[in-house]
């Protein structure tokens, strides 16, 4: 997931050294092959100040909040100096004033949005949470403000290149989606709600992030969990076993545990997270929302929230997610068929398959029908030989080098810092701060640190994840992950090079965000890749073809149910802003649930999943851009399974047609490029009819 901050003027977004000799902490490669198309910015005239900004974040809160202050300063500075321009005459000094505000502000942003979720300590969040506040605000009072945008509008693009054209055309929209063509009453109140919703935004995350939930088991309870993960959790003085609703502790425990009613048990208390804290700032994100769209002129948040993706509409987004849903229906009634025969066999007279039941019961089915036992596969996977290979081969086929930044100051022992070289040119650095600790972000999302820009500032993020520790072992799932969120982190280097902030960095519209990292996130399930560094973690040897293969034929099944599940968020959160404010939460997601899965919703104690579903705030109503980005994705996937994986021809075309250019270009175009075609429903279709 890219970790999205709450900016609304220019849409920006922010958020996605190894242990027993797993990995070097220099990766060499070859020098890379000649661009087969042309980057969108020339490389960079002078050497940049090497990346630093970390070093606030492990600085005092006090440092931090004065460089909060003087980005806001700047940045209301320079937006003073443009309105005293005269914009016929000097349009290419109020272009650059303006960009130069806007850089300040989302350096601001990035760095509170990141302290927010990883610090650890609690008043430097609390600062953070602060600087966000007052970030947001002076960014929603430059939105409103008609001086900037007259200044703007009178700017004469005639002879402009064509990313600056495009940067003002969506620029001068946002700016007309703020609200800055309307009355002083109006922009009054557009002002007043989205400072409001930026606290309740926090407080969303905030109730999520410190509302972990644990129960206890006894040992036996435990049975059929892999020894490593008991091995992690001992029995305490009262013989019972704690475990919590993090995913190290949550994920292997739905699908290892026999027991059925501890299964439930820890079902639930994972759906009682954030219960009941978020039932009103839910609520109250809803209402404000749709009150703030009224205000702008359009029927519901939805509307609005889709008005500036690839989708445009609220309409084409639904389109979209019932046109996933028929094409994944039958695929879905026969796998859950499937899962509730295999549970008869263990329940006889089972009537039907219960929403604890299903990770455990495609484990057992795909051990069986495939000869292949999730648990095999762990012994290959321990966590520092996986970022190892993460990292060795994403330098080599696109022909970069990670070099450990050694004197870089982190905001926790934990993180580690690289800086990512192309040859002798530094392109950025990258932080991995990559394992579970109180108080951190719980799930796993790429933050920009800080943005970069061609000739001004090289770009920074952050990979925040909650997996194993050094030496300890992983799912394949989290592998996926990683090469998903380490896409995210690659866009964010290789886009930090465009001439202006607004379009530098990962700009494009929403609804691609996602799919350079869904697109990375298939290398995990290659086996021309897995067998670059799955490497046994007590023998050293390599995974076996066979059980590469049983892995891959095993991740066939379960693709129509996980399409389902994409498809009921999707629709939830798109429905929740479609509707007038009032509405009973709990009921509407019973009803998206009756129509797009095939689990009934369980009543008894109460379960409050919609409550703990952090991107109802992040991503509000354009959930199904995952799923969107994914389609897209699978498209652009047709090019590597024609040449190979890590074919570096291919994977160079792609960063500099699709990676490099950022914001410059329509996501459409980007793909276009590389493809040579526009992007199209079949490869998705194909993918979820495979094996079936």
């Amino acid at each position: 997931m890219k970790k999205l901050t709450a900016f609304t003027l220019t849409a920006a977004l922010a958020a996605t050294g190894c242990t027993h000799g797993t990995a070097a902490t220099e990766t060499a490669t070859a020098a890379a092959p000649q661009p087969t198309a042309a980057p969108e910015q020339a490389p960079t005239a002078k050497p940049l100040p090497p990346p630093n900004g970390s070093a606030l974040l492990s600085g005092t809160v006090e440092t931090f909040t004065a460089a909060c202050t003087a980005d806001i300063e700047k940045a209301r500075a320079q937006t003073t100096s443009l309105k005293g321009l005269d914009a016929r005459k000097d349009g290419a000094a109020v272009l650059a004033a303006f960009d130069e505000a806007m850089g300040a502000i989302y350096s601001a942003a990035s760095r509170a949005s990141l302290a927010r979720e990883v610090h650890p300590d609690a008043a430097f969040r609390d600062a953070a949470r602060e600087c966000e506040q007052r970030v947001d605000a002076t960014n929603v009072e430059m939105s409103l403000d008609r001086g900037i945008y007259d200044a703007l509008a009178t700017v004469d693009l005639s002879q402009a290149d064509a990313p600056t054209r495009y940067w003002m055309e969506r620029t001068l929209l946002d700016f007309r989606r703020a609200g800055v063509d309307r009355d002083d009453a109006t922009r009054a109140k557009v002002k007043a709600l989205n400072e409001q919703l930026l606290k309740l935004g926090q407080t969303f995350g905030k109730n999520i992030a410190e509302g972990v939930r644990q129960a206890s088991f006894t040992p036996k309870e435990l049975d059929g969990l892999p020894e490593d993960y008991k091995a992690a959790h001992k029995p305490g003085a009262d013989g019972k076993v704690v475990i919590t609703t993090n995913y190290p502790d949550y994920f292997p425990f739905m699908t290892y545990a026999k027991d059925t009613k501890a299964r439930e048990k820890m079902w639930r208390t994972y759906r009682q997270r954030a219960f009941p804290a978020n039932q009103e700032v839910l609520s109250q994100l809803i209402t404000q929302r749709h009150e703030l769209a009224a205000l702008l002129g359009y029927p519901s948040w939805a509307a609005y929230t889709t008005e500036n993706k690839m989708t445009r509409t609220q309409q084409a987004a639904a389109e979209f997610i019932d046109k996933l849903a028929v094409a994944s229906e039958s695929r879905a009634k026969q796998e859950f068929a499937e899962l509730l025969a295999r549970k008869q066999k263990d329940v006889k007279g089972a009537k039907t398959l219960e929403p604890w039941d299903q990770d455990y019961y495609e484990d057992r089915l795909r051990a069986e029908r495939f000869g292949f036992d999730s648990q095999q596969v762990r012994p290959y996977f321990e966590y520092g030989r996986v970022k190892a290979g993460v990292m060795d081969i994403t330098a080599r086929i696109w022909g970069i080098t990670y070099r450990r930044a050694e004197d870089a100051k982190v905001w926790h022992p934990d993180v580690e810092a690289y800086d990512v070289l192309d040859g002798d040119t530094l392109l950025g650095r990258i932080y991995l701060d990559m394992h579970p600790r109180d108080d951190k972000y719980k799930h796993a999302a790429q933050f920009d640190l800080t943005p970069g820009q061609a000739d001004k500032r090289l770009p920074e993020g952050a990979l925040v994840c909650n997996f194993a520790r050094p030496g300890e072992l992983m799912t394949h799932d989290e592998v996926e992950t990683f090469f998903h969120e380490f896409g995210h982190l690659l866009h964010t280097v290789f886009s930090g090079k465009q001439q202006w902030s607004g379009i530098s960095g990962i700009r494009t519209e929403w609804d691609f965000v996602e799919t350079p990292s869904m697109l990375l996130q298939q290398w995990a399930g290659s086996p021309e890749v897995l067998k670059e560094f799955a490497k046994h973690y007590q023998t050293g040897a390599a995974i076996p073809t066979e059980l590469v293969e049983k892995l891959k034929a095993s991740k066939e099944f379960g693709k129509g149910l996980w399409v389902r599940r994409q498809l009921f968020l999707a629709a939830l959160s798109l429905d929740y802003y479609s509707r007038k404010p009032g509405f009973d939460t709990t009921a509407v997601l019973v009803e998206h649930q009756k129509k797009l899965s095939p689990f009934k919703h369980e009543h008894r104690d109460g379960t409050h999943f919609e409550l703990a579903f952090t991107h109802l705030d992040g991503y509000s109503a354009a959930y199904y851009t995952y799923l969107w980005s994914s389609v897209i994705a699978k498209d652009l996937e047709t090019e590597f399974q024609k040449h190979g994986y890590l074919d570096r021809e291919t994977a160079m075309k792609y960063r500099h047609t699709v990676l490099e250019p950022g914001g410059a270009k329509p996501a459409a175009q980007l793909v276009k490029d590389f493809l040579g075609r526009d992007y199209n429903f079949d490869a998705y279709r194909a993918y979820v009819d495979a094996a079936k």
